[in-house]
């Protein structure tokens, strides 16, 4: 079950602008790459459900999690069908990313009064998502629409939140630029957490992007 509400959970989505995402199908690796971004600084973690047996993983690393990071919020993101979201939430995931707009997902995580973020890349999509209580809107590919196409949603839909996930990477530019273009907060993956961290166990490293990145995105004059 949840340890955090919907409103808890989008309140440090704002607060912070930065969700960090990654998946790794070793237990040890999941916990110390949560262990290095919560020391980094980071509160909130997407563990994506990607490969055999990630449920079995989310479950030790979310047990690990709850015991030893005080105040890190743990949620799950690539989820496809209403029966996986009610795994993790199951399973205690404290919210649920999908990469598209799913009805059966909206209405099983309302009923538990869970935070979820809809994959969309239309204005219609998230207008939809919208209307379902979708709070946060993932933006989906963000490499392929980019800033500019979140400026424009924001002209005639100022309320929508908008979480980018792809096309986003450490360097100040590129954060000054979605942020100016009105984004709540930033996915990062690879960029942040990348395949050769994750090879040479590189955590110092790892606590270091982290760092700099949040030291990066609080520098920036955005609104919450």
């Amino acid at each position: 079950m949840a340890q955090y509400s919907r409103v808890e959970v989008i309140n440090q989505i704002e607060e912070s602008g930065m969700i960090p995402l990654f998946y790794h199908n070793d237990v040890t690796v999941s916990k110390d790459v949560i262990k290095a971004c919560y020391d980094g600084g980071a509160r909130l973690m997407e563990f994506t459900n990607r490969g055999d047996f990630a449920l079995e993983v989310f479950t030790e690393v979310i047990k690990y999690s709850i015991n030893e990071l005080p105040g890190m919020i743990l949620g799950v993101g690539s989820v496809t069908d209403a029966k996986a979201a009610s795994q993790y939430m199951l399973a205690g995931a404290n919210f649920v990313v999908t990469p598209v707009f799913r009805e059966d997902i909206a209405r099983i995580c309302n009923r538990r009064k869970l935070l979820w973020s809809a994959g969309c890349s239309s204005l219609t999509e998230i207008a939809t998502a919208e209307e379902f209580g979708c709070e946060l809107i993932k933006l989906f590919p963000g490499d392929v629409l980019g800033p500019k196409f979140v400026k424009s949603i924001k002209g005639p839909q100022p309320w929508t939140s908008v979480m980018p996930t792809g096309g986003v990477s450490m360097e100040l530019n590129n954060l000054k630029s979605w942020f100016d273009s009105g984004v709540t907060c930033v996915g990062m993956g690879s960029k942040l957490i990348s395949k050769e961290i994750l090879e040479n166990k590189d955590y110092d490293l790892l606590k270091k992007n982290v760092k700099e990145t949040l030291e990066k995105i609080r520098s920036l004059n955005r609104k919450k």
